[in-house]
């Protein structure tokens, strides 16, 4: 009787009963208004005992929204009864499930950008600590060669942050959607040539044998964010390399995707670190001393941004073979 709409209806009820069953006592009789008054009763009582039960589990529905609210764990509804309270039921079910999974998401999120700001931190930190010794250095050194060098020395670091947090700007942008991949049509063999351009005169200076086979063909992406992903990966092939490697370069057209390989005889990389090459922050066993670990993660953001798939195998001691697929048809 809490509820007013429920009061109200019983009264109403009660308010029509009582002046028919009177009606029916002057103008019929009293067996006749006996009669009235008991099917009027019975319909009323069967009207309170439905009533009552829709809104006891009108009640638990409330009571399971505010268990959801207050961080319990949303138990899959138990009722298998037809009907619109049903429906409803499993629907609130549902909408705590994905609440509940969005917030484990959010969770694992804050998780991963604690450990990205922490891993960010230290390699930032290293070139500062680094460039503050060699100023420290600067302001007492008068010997102009040793001046120069420490100079030098700064110079490096710097290019190294400045790489560093261009990088991490990009990824950033990428992880939050901001960046517009225009895919359009672009010939295989610019596509590589590009990419390759800019290591040409440190192939000859490591003395790196570089041979590509591309065959005719187009590819769909972003040219200029592709090129750095391919760029991002020769550069990695080329740190593992040393005197005398080799550095070859395929591509194939086929109706499903174009294919694009890159190898090298590097040292490899070993199975234990294969599953995670492309994870940020991640440096293997054979990473070098500079490595920061977000050149190939870079890489794997555009190309998948790009409805592409990359991946890669590798024997240790042997070499690195990367596989990268533009699918042409979406599905």
């Amino acid at each position: 009787m809490k509820n007013k709409e429920f009061r109200n209806m019983i009264f109403a009820g009660t308010g029509i009963l009582l002046p028919a069953t009177i009606c029916a006592t002057l103008l019929v009789s009293p067996a006749a208004a006996l009669l009235l008054l008991a099917a009027g009763a019975l319909l009323l009582g069967i009207f309170v005992y439905f009533t009552r039960k829709r809104y006891r589990r009108i009640e638990e529905l409330n009571d399971y929204l505010v268990r959801v609210l207050a961080g319990a764990e949303s138990p899959k509804p138990e009722e298998e009864e037809e009907g619109e309270l049903s429906i409803l039921r499993t629907n609130i079910y549902k909408a705590a499930t994905t609440l509940q999974y969005q917030n484990e998401l959010l969770t694992e999120d804050k998780v991963r950008l604690a450990a990205a700001i922490a891993d960010i931190s230290h390699q930032l930190k290293t070139p500062l600590t680094s460039m503050m010794v060699m100023n420290d250095l600067l302001l007492e050194e008068t010997d102009a060669a040793k001046r120069e060098e420490f100079l030098r020395t700064q110079s490096a670091q710097l290019d190294r942050m400045n790489w560093l947090i261009r990088t991490l700007l990009k990824l950033s942008k990428l992880d939050a959607g901001t960046v517009e991949l225009k895919r359009e049509d672009t010939g295989l063999r610019e596509l590589l040539t590009e990419a390759i351009r800019p290591f040409v005169i440190q192939f000859e200076l490591r003395e790196i044998t570089y041979s590509a086979d591309i065959a005719e063909g187009t590819v769909c992406c972003d040219r200029n964010w592709t090129v750095e992903a391919l760029q991002n990966i020769i550069k990695n092939c080329m740190e593992h390399m040393g005197p005398g490697g080799k550095l070859s370069v395929t591509a194939e057209d086929t109706k499903i995707y174009t294919l694009i390989s890159i190898s090298d005889t590097g040292c490899g990389i070993c199975a234990a670190d294969l599953p995670h090459i492309f994870e940020r922050f991640y440096k293997g066993k054979n990473a070098g001393k500079d490595s920061v670990g977000i050149g190939l993660a870079l890489s794997k953001a555009i190309i998948e941004g790009e409805c592409g798939e990359i991946r890669a195998e590798s024997t240790e001691g042997a070499g690195t073979r990367f596989e990268i697929r533009f699918f042409k048809t979406l599905i």
